[in-house]
């Protein structure tokens, strides 16, 4: 089995940055991707980011131009840098993986518990 264990999360004020970290523990074997989702009361979840193994990472609408992925290969991590946060930025953020466990079995998703951003003005 795979483990997701986010930190970084908090509450700031409007304008500022945060980090968030994720790191996976178990026996990967392939990644396909790794990505950050939000969810906010009453709201769908979305896609924040996600970079996939040799290309280009992608992201939400909202966030262009002031969030950043990146990962870590060497300590199973992934990131999400965001700044310049704005109210609408509140949410749970969620991590999310796309691994195979098994040389020959499938891919499947694997999620964190969340960690919770909270902007304030």
């Amino acid at each position: 089995q795979v483990q997701l264990v986010e930190s970084g999360g908090g509450l700031v004020q409007a304008g500022e940055s945060l980090r968030l970290s994720c790191t996976a523990s178990g026996n990967i074997v392939r990644i396909i991707s790794m990505g950050w989702y939000r969810q906010a009361p009453g709201k769908q979840r979305e896609l924040v980011a996600q970079t996939n193994t040799g290309g280009r990472p992608s992201y939400g609408e909202s966030v262009k131009g002031r969030f950043t992925i990146s990962r870590d290969n060497y300590k199973n991590t992934v990131y999400l840098q965001m700044n310049s946060l704005q109210l609408e930025d509140t949410a749970k953020y969620i991590c999310n993986w796309n691994v195979g466990v098994d040389v020959w079995g499938p891919n499947r998703d694997y999620w964190g518990q969340g960690t919770q951003v909270t902007v304030s003005s």
